[in-house]
């Protein structure tokens, strides 16, 4: 099996490896620290399964996963993130993820979740499952949220989470002005004037 890790930090990459290696046969791993390291291992090799972290430095993950599928639909993606929120999980699996794992899941779980994505099946946690049945009925096609990309919806669960823009682009490697550039288009989209707004709106709509 020929996996692909994708993680900024290299200690999470590390630990990775490490479960993975616990499949069995003869597996090949390698592994990327941005989205843009994504696209040119794949342009170079192909990969049974890419694990792909949603919060990356150069590209939102969510963008990466877009861009992977439209130009390499066959790779199966399992989406990797220290955030639980089941809108991240939706969006995901909208964009044509294979499953969705929190980082705190054990590492039972996640190679569970490695075989069954390989193979071409879906994976998400019975939990995650529990929690996205209550949206099956919902026209989200209606939510002001879907109408952010995948970066500005980012940065507006980081906004209404209270971070400012200074930490904002800190996390992200941006600089403050073009958070400044973001927020704005968010405000705009969302018809929202102030952060509070973001932040009320988020915790009715389970995104923080």
């Amino acid at each position: 099996m020929k996996i692909l890790i994708c993680d900024d930090h290299k200690i999470v990459r590390a630990g990775l490896r490490q479960i993975l290696n616990q499949l069995e046969g003869s597996n090949i791993i390698d592994e990327a620290g941005n989205g843009n390291e994504v696209l040119m291992r794949l342009s170079e090799n192909t990969f049974d399964i890419l694990l792909l972290d949603i919060s990356l430095p150069d590209k939102s993950g969510l963008e990466v996963l877009q861009l992977v599928k439209a130009k390499w639909p066959l790779t199966n993606v399992l989406m990797l993130s220290m955030h639980p929120q089941e809108q991240y999980a939706i969006r995901s699996l909208k964009h044509g993820a294979s499953g969705y794992l929190t980082k705190d899941a054990a590492s039972e779980e996640l190679l569970l979740a490695v075989k069954k994505v390989a193979e071409g099946g879906k994976y998400i946690s019975q939990s995650l499952a529990e929690n996205l049945a209550y949206h099956i009925d919902e026209d989200t096609s209606q939510q002001k949220h879907e109408k952010l990309s995948a970066r500005e919806f980012e940065i507006m669960i980081k906004i209404a989470n209270g971070k400012s823009l200074l930490e904002i682009g800190s996390e992200l490697f941006i600089s403050n002005k073009t958070v400044s550039t973001y927020r704005s288009r968010i405000m705009e989209k969302m018809g929202m004037d102030k952060n509070t707004e973001l932040t009320r709106y988020c915790i009715e709509n389970k995104l923080i």
